[in-house]
């Protein structure tokens, strides 16, 4: 009876603290004003949010800042998830600080390896609004996820799975988005395919939704990343010339000049609703159906959901598809698969046993002439990776691939091996008298992408489909760009560095592909248009280019608004009204190309 009364009392207070723990957490991609931070949304599926990136190729960025709102002021523990993305025996190079309010917390942060919890401190918090500050030290590429305050001095979970738990049942947030939204053709993508998908059923009269997860258009053709788009026009000049960019070199500021023709055009289209800065996070078929797909605004965090009798996957990583359960592939396939061997280059262009190699991600960037003399720091942690290599520029050939690296789940891990090269290759340089007045112009965090997952379609394009220019019934796309297919230079020779490429060129007939490579096999409503379409990898070696990607999307647009048409899926064009829809491509061409459009 005593040992019950003392039992009961604990309870109590134990019931009572818990109640009265007051937690509070600061997704800092949400700040009012993120500085010179930038949100970085390319790895939320693997680390679990969009993050704030410190990219100042050098130089510390702007202080982030957000105003924060208590209910119970009091001592809060506050912790911050981040990581350090170099760990080594050097100084963690993306290294930043925490301010409230005035106060600057003596905590050096970003010193964690892999992404989880730091503890920053036990702050006293005396008023119910409070400025939080992000101090970024270094200017290379510091990030933060979030930060979290908690009465509880209990450390929030690190696991994927429980951390995203976590983060709903903090955030009290539902299962469903709260906005649902409608549309005849819901285009996920907002890269040069997913453009064309939409301007061509948008064309046809439908209602189309297309969702994107940068604030512009363009995905490798864009400002961001500055890849020219290559290949031919095919049947859809008029079209492509509305978000295609000159041929200048990649990497070149003159990317923005496009990237505004781009944007105005596909914004000139009232039946368009473009979603930008929206990330597409889940999708759901029912019996090979698909019912809707989720999106989250990259820096608001809210959410919508798309509904739609069709879809368009132009991720380029095959995200729709892969997430409604759609067939695909991710690798080389051995050699006897489709019988595309190449004897001169054997193993490097297609190897006896399948493998998970793949072409690798790009990240371009660049450096300018000053009037003056123009420091660099001291970057020990990337010249593991650079080595004695010195360069001033970056082109396509810097590209990273690795047989134990997946381009998806293990993109950052690709891009930031990719910065150390170019920051540890640029201050190789300046160790050169020549360049002593050069400082880094622009270096995008972005990754650039050439292959990942790939979707299967009713026909596979083969190496041997180009090669032999075979003709197809539903040939929809046509191109006589050589098939190329990268490798990583190391292969070769051990002593080059492992992050620069070179292309093996195979000259072809002209080819075409056929519309039965743009849509799922067994998703029965799903196009894909983009690199994630269906083919091999030998196959994806020609086709992979922009114009021809873009042609992809908009046969795959027109195809859509004869389905609306006859309410039908993407599979039936091709077995009921394959006559219909190949006399609709054909018109493309001889459609007037307005000068105001281009």
């Amino acid at each position: 009876m005593n040992l019950f009364r003392k039992i009961i009392p604990l309870f109590f207070i134990f019931f009572f603290n818990a109640l009265l723990a007051q937690e509070l957490l600061i997704e800092a991609e949400n700040f009012d004003n993120p500085g010179g931070w930038v949100i970085d949304p390319q790895f939320e599926q693997q680390m679990g949010s969009p993050y704030l990136l410190a990219h100042g190729m050098g130089v510390p960025v702007e202080n982030a800042m957000t105003k924060v709102k208590f209910e119970t002021v009091g001592k809060y523990h506050v912790w911050v998830r981040t990581k350090n993305w170099v760990p080594g025996n050097w100084e963690a190079p993306g290294r930043f600080q925490l301010k409230v309010n005035s106060q600057l917390i003596d905590k050096t942060l970003g010193l964690r390896s892999g992404w989880g919890w730091e503890y920053v401190d036990n702050i006293n918090v005396t008023a119910h609004e409070i400025q939080l500050e992000l101090i970024d030290l270094t200017g290379f590429n510091g990030r933060v996820d979030a930060i979290y305050f908690s009465t509880k001095n209990e450390e929030p979970p690190s696991s994927s799975k429980k951390l995203a738990s976590w983060r709903k049942t903090i955030k009290s947030e539902p299962n469903a988005p709260p906005i649902t939204k409608s549309y005849d053709l819901v285009v996920v993508g907002g890269g040069i395919a997913g453009c064309a998908a939409a301007i061509a059923a948008a064309e046809e009269g439908l209602k189309i939704a297309l969702i994107h997860d940068r604030p512009v258009l363009g995905g490798n053709a864009s400002e961001e990343i500055r890849v020219h788009t290559l290949g031919i026009y095919g049947n859809f000049e008029r079209i492509l010339k509305k978000i295609d960019t000159e041929h200048y070199p990649n990497g070149s500021d003159e990317a923005k000049l496009d990237q505004k023709k781009r944007d105005d055009n596909v914004k000139n289209y009232s039946n368009i609703d473009l979603f930008l800065n929206h990330r597409a996070y889940d999708a759901l078929a029912k019996d090979s159906i698909i019912q809707y797909v989720d999106a989250r605004h990259t820096s608001t965090g809210d959410r919508i959901r798309f509904t739609a009798p069709r879809f368009v996957d132009s991720t380029g990583d095959g995200w729709i598809g892969y997430w409604a359960g759609a067939e695909f592939s991710y690798g080389r396939e051995s050699v006897d698969t489709y019988r595309e061997e190449w004897e001169e280059h054997g193993e490097l262009w297609s190897p006896k046993e399948p493998d998970n190699a793949v072409m690798g991600s790009s990240v371009l960037w660049g450096s300018k002439e000053t009037s003056s003399q123009q420091a660099f720091p001291e970057v020990p942690w990337a010249m593991p990776v650079a080595k004695d290599y010195a360069k001033v520029a970056g082109e396509w050939q810097w590209e990273f691939s690795s047989p134990d690296l997946n381009q998806i789940d293990d993109a950052e891990e690709i891009r930031d091996h990719m910065l150390r090269a170019i920051y540890g290759s640029f201050a190789n340089a300046k160790k050169q008298p020549e360049n002593a007045h050069r400082e880094l112009e622009w270096v995008s965090y972005l990754v650039g992408k050439r292959e990942s997952r790939r979707l299967i379609g009713d026909h596979v394009f083969t190496f041997n489909d180009a090669k032999e220019g075979r003709k197809f019934r539903d040939g929809v796309v046509i191109e006589i760009r050589a098939v190329d297919i990268h490798y990583q230079t190391v292969l070769e020779n051990e002593n080059n560095p492992d992050f620069i490429s070179e292309a093996l060129f195979y000259n072809t007939p002209e080819y075409y592909i056929p519309y039965r490579s743009l849509y799922s096999k067994n998703i029965s409503n799903l196009f894909m248009a983009g690199r994630n379409f269906s083919c091999s990898h030998a196959g994806l070696g020609g086709p992979r280019v922009m114009r021809t990607t873009g042609q992809m999307g908009a046969a795959v647009g027109f195809a859509a608004a004869l389905c609306k048409k006859y309410d039908v899926n993407p599979r039936e064009i091709y077995t009921g009204y394959l006559d219909e829809y190949l006399a609709l491509i054909e018109e493309q061409k001889f459609e007037k190309i307005p000068d105001s459009k281009q």
